[in-house]
């Protein structure tokens, strides 16, 4: 991706300067608030610290607080810029601690090049923070500078520009050397690069397995032989007695891995002709590689390479570790980032490499399906689940080794508690997940041969929330489910074309057309409607053979919904249909109807719908309150929709007089309940909070649940949320992920456990 210079500093100086603000965390709207946030109230925590110091992971942000520290030395590619030059670099790097991990971070730049006084700097601030990520330092002053810090401080302390990509380029080495057949005891491994970097990427390849004997390491001068006097105590660790290579050119014959922590171009075509079969290749300088991607893959087609760019497979990307892995040590309160917990973290990204990848990393990178091979070795720096399998291996691997000070008890929560963090679940959404493992349901799956489908159903069924049975081919799904690594045991696999289900279409189509024989579906319209996925499904729910249905990846809703219709019906205290999508964002709840089904809904169906609403919102365990939406507000506008809903309205008081709803009413005032009440004290809704919507049409629900979508990243959409048919059958759409699939299949668990509960009590 090029980026040109204008891009790059608009995008830093646009709006507010810099990248990061301090956001309270504390309400601050009363005089009260203000005197418990500073004086008088502050003082009780400032003397509850000064008895117990532990007590200030308590009462202040510093168990969630890493402070990235630099001087400017060895700023990212550009060298020693000085330590105000370098500000952009760490405001950056607080920015990923941030959004990946949810660690605050506060960028400091200390304009000192003495080791001695920026020690003596860093440790007289260090009681403000949780841990220390010292950032772009120069070598060899960055060794002494982590090694007294480490020793001297009693919180994590992790030189990142060494560590994280050791520990990154590690995971990759295990999977490259396992995809190659390759043992790491065995491997012959040429380093170019004497720096920070490359030393503690080659300790580390050393503590994994890689034999100290077999790695040449090349400075700027060549090999580093035990017979050179120029040697840092650093390099002289990895000189090697061998007098046979002294060159570049002559190291990497017969090599089985070359990681390069250099500068571009070092790396010939004949070089790397020269290597040993299936070489693998980590052209790691930046923005550009030793070798390019292309002159590697033309010199060697067998080569399994990495590089550091995001535009070519396999990056390491130091995002990947450093923010799970101060998470892992913030959240047991370590004193230190060690060895121990480094491996962990090295094991987790490699392991999560070869696990299923989910839909949205496959959609942002533009990709069908991402499996565990050459070109897939390393997760990418998107992954939402590095989150959780990093931390949790580091908090386990800190509690473990002894250097915890805080115990995690009970892993199960922290993994949730992560995952609310980053906004991936909700206490909502976990709640209908818990009812739904309490009671899985059979639930089939119309478009079984569809990847997200299949994924869908293998991720409900690993996380207990029901027994999944796939529609399709039995022959191209398990061969599908192999080529993404899924492993589909206990999935039943129907396929519709088998001569043995003749008889079960027979049957059901006998069952279809007794149920409409007087809406002209006759036997044999019947059998032939059976050949379509939709209508066997339903008929398996409609018969008690399944408990629940998904569709509408592939169908038209038009089509979807005449077979809903026609093989489970509306219930019978309505005589229409409709769907819901529920936004949870940073403000509540909010329930949209009808998003998917009605398009142009007359008054008769609009009434439906607010009574469909109101009853789904109690589904929820929700007290609903309703606006019924319009461009206008209480009869200002006599005609069009605005009338409808008025109408409707009245219907619905008659009717339903303790119902909590009203309208018909722009979004703004059902919004805002101080501006509705002050203008409008007549309305049902005095006092109440809106929390559900319905709108005169399908155009403006659905571009409400859009809207809301895009422009709050945060929002969680849940739906489409069938509202009124019989049986508990759900639809998606073509846009669904596999996570939004897998939250509608929970709530069709939840609803065919709500159906059973009603008919055996009726």
């Amino acid at each position: 991706m090029k980026i040109s210079e204008e891009e790059a500093l608009r995008y830093h100086s646009m709006g507010k300067p810099g990248k990061i603000e301090v956001t309270p965390t504390k309400p601050h709207s009363t005089q009260k608030d203000l005197s418990l946030a500073y004086s008088p109230g502050v003082a009780v925590p400032c003397l509850k610290i000064q008895e117990n110091p532990h007590d200030v992971y308590k009462y202040t942000n510093k168990g969630n607080l890493v402070a990235v520290i630099s001087n400017g030395t060895a700023v990212l590619g550009l060298g020693n810029i000085g330590a105000m030059s370098g500000k952009p670099v760490m405001e950056g790097k607080s920015l990923l601690f941030k959004i990946y991990a949810g660690v605050d971070a506060y960028d400091i730049e200390v304009n000192e090049t003495d080791p001695e006084k920026f020690i003596e700097a860093v440790k007289a601030i260090a009681p403000t923070f949780g841990g220390i990520n010292l950032e772009d330092i120069k070598a060899p002053e960055c060794f002494e500078i982590e090694k007294r810090l480490k020793a001297e401080l009693d919180i994590p302390v992790m030189h990142d520009d060494q560590h994280g990509t050791a520990i990154i380029s590690s995971a990759g080495l295990l999977n490259a050397c396992e995809i190659a057949g390759k043992r790491l005891e065995d491997i012959k491994l040429v380093v170019s690069g004497a720096g920070a970097a490359a030393i503690a990427c080659t300790k580390l390849y050393i503590s994994l397995g890689v034999k100290k004997e077999n790695v040449l390491m090349l400075d700027h001068k060549g090999v580093i032989t035990s017979d050179r006097t120029d040697l840092t105590p650093q390099k002289k660790f990895f000189a090697t007695d061998r007098r046979d290579a002294h060159t570049l050119a002559e190291a990497m014959k017969g090599a089985d891995v070359f990681v390069g922590l250099s500068k571009a171009g070092l790396v010939t075509k004949d070089m790397v002709r020269s290597m040993a079969d299936k070489p693998i290749i980590f052209a790691l300088a930046n923005p550009y590689p030793e070798i390019s991607y292309e002159d590697a893959k033309d010199a060697r087609p067998d080569v399994i390479m990495s590089t550091g760019r995001s535009d070519y497979p396999n990056q390491i990307n130091n995002v990947i570790g450093f923010p799970y892995i101060f998470r892992g040590a913030l959240d047991t309160a370590a004193t230190c980032i060690n060895e121990e917990m480094k491996i962990a973290a090295v094991k987790a990204i490699a392991d999560l490499a070869k696990a299923p990848v989910p839909d949205v990393v496959n959609r942002i990178y533009q990709v069908n399906q991402l499996t565990y091979g050459p070109d897939y070795f390393i997760p990418k720096p998107v992954d939402p689940r590095l989150i959780t399998w990093v931390s949790i291996a580091v908090a386990k691997a800190a509690i473990k080794s002894g250097v915890a000070r805080k115990a995690i008890d009970n892993w199960g929560e922290y993994r949730i508690h992560l995952r609310e963090l980053m906004g991936q679940e909700t206490k909502f959404t976990r709640s209908i997940y818990d009812t739904a493992r309490n009671n899985p349901q059979r639930v089939v799956f119309a478009e079984g041969s569809h990847p997200k489908m299949m994924q869908a159903a293998v991720m409900a069924r690993d996380e207990g929330l029901c027994h999944p049975i796939l529609l399709g081919n039995d022959e191209y799904i398990p061969k599908l489910a192999e080529e993404m690594h899924l492993d589909l045991s206990g999935i039943e696999i129907i396929n519709l074309r088998d001569n043995s289900l003749a008889a079960k279409r027979e049957e059901y189509a006998a069952i279809l057309a007794k149920k409409r024989e007087r809406e002209g579906i006759t036997y044999d319209i019947a059998k032939d409607m059976l050949n379509d996925r939709n209508y066997f499904g339903m008929m398996m729910v409609e018969t008690g053979e399944a408990d629940a249905f998904i569709t509408g990846l592939y169908t038209k809703y038009s089509n979807t919904i005449k077979a809903a219709k026609a093989v489970i019906g509306i219930r019978p205290e309505f005589n229409h249909f409709g769907t819901m999508h529920i936004i949870n964002s940073s403000k509540g709840l909010y329930f949209i109807a009808d998003t998917l089904i009605n398009r142009h809904p007359d008054e008769d169906t609009l009434y439906d719908i607010a009574r469909l609403a109101n009853h789904t919102v109690k589904f929820f365990n929700r007290k609903p309150v309703t606006a019924m939406i319009s461009y206008s507000n209480f009869g200002s506008d006599k005609i069009g929709s605005p009338a409808r809903v008025h109408e409707v309205i009245a219907r619905l008081h008659k009717d339903y007089p303790d119902m909590p709803i009203d309208g018909e009413m722009q979004v703004n005032f059902a919004l805002n309940n101080e501006l509705r009440d002050k203008k409008y004290p007549f309305t049902r809704l005095v006092n109440r909070k809106v929390n559900t919507l319905v709108f005169p049409n399908l155009s403006s629900a659905n571009s409400c649940y859009q809207i809301l979508q895009g422009i709050d990243e945060h929002a969680e959409i849940i739906g489409p949320i069938q509202m009124g048919l019989n049986k508990p059958i759900h639809f998606t759409d073509s846009e669904s992920s596999v996570r939004d699939i897998v939250n509608v299949t929970a709530v069709a668990v939840l609803d065919a456990i709500v159906d059973k509960k009603r008919l055996a009590n009726s």
